[in-house]
């Protein structure tokens, strides 16, 4: 592998064994590969190639866009047509885009601000964006239908769907029902007034008979009526960071003691993450509020210097006299190379009932589904790592009356370096109640 370099940099392509693991990155400001012939292969009919490894790099070298640029002496009378004609044959071989790529494509390392839908009232093209996710409604639609074949059959249940939006899990509900082959009873309960506008309007021309329209907040509405199945898709990219836990904590009173929440439990991830690229697109605004804010990015250029590990975990309901949505998480990781730690990335999975789940953390992350990017905690100062050192991360959630926000720090397992606390109290970033 040593004879495969990058330019416009001094780095060179990991070893076979570290390519093979699959958790290569091009480093940012790298546009091209140099490829010497002696690492090429012949084939049965005499024609050059690549061991499979040597592929799958060259896969993900192609997903970056990155030029190839051929050396050394050719071993065939064709010179170097053999090579490049088979660089074309590899390229050929990369899946054509589905729509989650086409979808993704646009938003490659491009930060953008967490929504804060409960503060703020979501446009329409964003919630068109998320309505065409149809993976993540088939889950849903299999969990509701999970839960619905509990109740007994000559039970009339009652489904409240918090966060109704614009109908897409009403939807849901009603074909779950069909499935399941039960009465039952909806409430959809919606704050955003355009959005109620919309499922008024789905009453009527889908005949939503058996629901009905609540414009209400979640957390202030009141009904005499106990659900037998509470529905939301109020989880964000960190999973608890659009106030999930504090959201449905209020609306769980609707509930029946033995009542189901879908979905019922979330985790966080956290993994330490070398980007050049995402710290130099922070740097720019050059301001301390922008290195204390988390962004959400659809993560392309960066390598993750160990697997995630868990750090909050939710569930629901939780009928306790006192709930504390407050967490503090200790992460220690193993760098699997030498590399400089530019941030932390976040991710989720969540259960909705039973055993369908969501997710976006990497090694389950659910195919086709693109609700969700990842969130980026970038750090002030990028801390350097050697191979086997131990990077330490610590996270806080916490709360006051009025707001929710996230802190965290990196630092040496050794004690020989360690990052400021980043967002004390809020200062930069929070999420409003």
């Amino acid at each position: 592998m040593g004879n495969v370099g990058l330019v416009a940099c001094s780095l060179r392509i990991p070893s076979e064994a570290v390519c093979g693991a699959g958790n290569y990155s091009r480093p940012a400001k790298c546009r091209g590969a140099i490829i010497s012939t002696n690492i090429f292969l012949t084939n049965r009919k005499g024609y050059p190639a690549l061991s499979q490894r040597h592929q799958k790099l060259m896969a993900q070298l192609f997903q970056h866009k990155v030029q190839f640029y051929l050396t050394g002496r050719p071993r065939h009378r064709e010179k170097m047509l053999p090579y490049v004609q088979y660089l074309h044959f590899l390229y050929s071989k990369l899946p054509s885009q589905d729509r989650k790529t086409q979808f993704e494509a646009p938003y490659l390392d491009y930060l953008q601000a967490p929504l804060q839908p409960l503060m703020d009232n979501l446009e329409s093209q964003t919630y068109e964006t998320f309505e065409q996710d149809a993976f993540k409604y088939n889950q849903y639609e299999k969990a509701i239908t999970k839960a619905l074949e509990q109740t007994p059959e000559d039970k009339e249940s009652v489904v409240i769907v918090v966060g109704a939006g614009r109908g897409p899990l009403v939807r849901c509900a009603l074909r779950a029902a069909s499935v399941a082959n039960r009465k039952t009873q909806m409430f959809a309960v919606e704050k955003n007034a355009n959005a109620v506008i919309t499922l008024r309007n789905l009453k009527i021309s889908e005949k939503w008979d058996n629901v009905t329209i609540v414009a209400s907040d979640m957390r202030s509405w009141r009904t005499k009526e106990r659900a037998d199945i509470m529905v939301s898709e109020l989880l964000g990219s960190f999973g608890d960071n659009e106030l999930s836990p504090e959201c449905l904590d209020g609306a769980q009173d609707f509930l029946h003691e033995n009542g189901i929440s879908i979905p019922c439990e979330y985790t966080s991830y956290v993994a330490p993450v070398m980007s050049s690229k995402l710290w130099n697109e922070v740097k720019v605004h050059d301001s301390l509020k922008s290195f204390e804010t988390p962004y959400v990015v659809r993560l392309h250029n960066f390598y993750a210097l160990a697997p995630t590990q868990r750090c909050f975990r939710f569930t629901h309901p939780k009928f306790s006299a006192r709930i504390d949505n407050r967490r503090q998480a200790e992460l220690r990781f193993v760098a699997a190379e030498s590399a400089v730690v530019h941030g932390l990335a976040g991710y989720f999975d969540a259960m909705l009932y039973d055993d369908v789940t969501l997710s976006i953390e990497p090694d389950t992350h659910s195919d086709g589904m693109f609700s969700w990017f990842p969130i980026y905690f970038p750090l002030r100062q990028p801390l350097r790592f050697q191979k086997g050192e131990e990077v330490v991360v610590d996270f806080w959630r916490l709360e006051s009356n009025s707001r929710v926000w996230y802190e965290w720090s990196v630092a040496h397992g050794s004690g020989k370096g360690h990052g400021p606390i980043h967002n004390p109290n809020g200062r930069s970033y929070w999420i409003g109640l």
